[in-house]
């Protein structure tokens, strides 16, 4: 499967008594029904590690990118109708800042190894807390209820599965919890987070501003409020979008389906 195509339903089981193996490309699994696959007898792989280190560089491009305006600063710098650079246009400081990261998985911890480099406090949430020696190394400090975390951050970044539990994860209450400065940044999946709320949010200056990898629908219809907002930065889902990591991708899925067709062990697997 690559970008969620084709979809695995009940009538393409059907239509395929012998499959073995649904191989996906990159983390999230949440395009999969895993009852109906394992009823079936069908397995699943995705590909969690390749995508780490492209998927946290482009955490840290969006914060940089939204901080600092760049975006907006290119626009005013090709604009024919730009005559000077005002000198009160300003951006806000990452280093020193505070970033709250939600999931600190593999992706979420390659973030705070970017995050140390910038001498960013760093605070974390996570269903576990991780080992006294995986936070000493980057400075992390759990925070065991989310609200504390919304509450300190200068940046909230998003690095979680979508599941039920995380489904409209940070609503009207959690960006209300965060500073008028804060920043959002998404780069797990759109509906971790309220898009209307979101809206609002950004409308009303609740926050500052969001930069955000992913969005629901995609791409988003060309009147929405989102693309209309100065204050966001939209990338169309490019996490791992480097040609060396996508290679590595296709070459784990096609190591999952010859493991799984010859009856091994498979690589990745879904459990």
């Amino acid at each position: 499967m690559w970008y969620h195509e084709p979809v695995v339903n009940e009538e393409l089981l059907q239509s395929l008594p012998n499959l073995k193996i649904v191989a996906s490309s990159g983390v999230g699994i949440d395009h999969l029904d895993l009852n109906l696959l394992s009823s079936y007898g069908v397995k699943v792989s995705n590909t969690p590690f390749v995508v780490s280190t492209d998927t946290a560089d482009l955490g840290m491009a969006l914060m940089l990118a939204s901080s600092r305006r760049i975006v907006e600063g290119y626009q005013m710098a090709v604009s024919p109708d730009t005559e000077y650079f005002p000198a009160d246009w300003l951006g806000a400081e990452v280093s020193g800042a505070t970033l709250g990261i939600v999931g600190m998985g593999t992706i979420g911890y390659k973030v705070a190894e970017r995050a140390k480099a910038f001498e960013m406090k760093i605070l974390y949430h996570n269903r576990n807390q991780r080992n006294k020696e995986e936070e000493s190394a980057v400075g992390a400090i759990y925070c065991k209820k989310i609200d504390d975390l919304l509450q300190q951050s200068d940046f909230v970044l998003l690095s979680v599965n979508l599941t039920p539990q995380t489904h409209k994860l940070i609503g009207k209450r959690e960006l209300e919890l965060m500073k008028p400065t804060a920043t959002l940044i998404n780069i797990s999946r759109g509906l971790v987070v309220d898009q209307d709320a979101l809206v609002e949010a950004l409308r009303t200056k609740v926050i500052k501003a969001a930069a955000l990898d992913v969005t629901y629908p995609e791409p988003l219809p060309r009147d929405h409020p989102l693309l209309k907002l100065e204050n966001v930065v939209i990338t169309p889902h490019i996490g791992s979008a480097t040609k060396k990591t996508r290679r590595l991708m296709m070459e784990n899925m096609v190591e999952s389906i010859q493991a799984g067709l010859a009856g091994l062990p498979v690589p990745n697997e879904v459990l």
